[in-house]
């Protein structure tokens, strides 16, 4: 078998590997946007239990006023 590919298989070979590289980008883009999405929730999550806790706190800071000044 020689050494050299025909026509056809390079061509062949040319359009394998565009489809393989447009399936990989295809693939890098969706990880990067499934990795943007959950750095997204997870700070969802961090700033509304911040924001629950502070609003407990607030409510517990008044109930204390109350009972002390009545």
């Amino acid at each position: 078998m020689s050494g050299q590919m025909s026509k056809a298989r390079q061509n062949a070979e040319i359009a394998f590997n565009k489809t393989q590289s447009q399936f990989l980008e295809r693939r890098r883009a969706v990880q990067e946007q499934d990795t943007e999405t959950s750095e997204r929730a997870a700070k969802t999550l961090r700033l509304r239990t911040a924001r629950l806790e502070r609003e407990q706190a607030g409510t517990a800071i008044a109930v204390l006023r109350t009972k002390n000044n009545a």
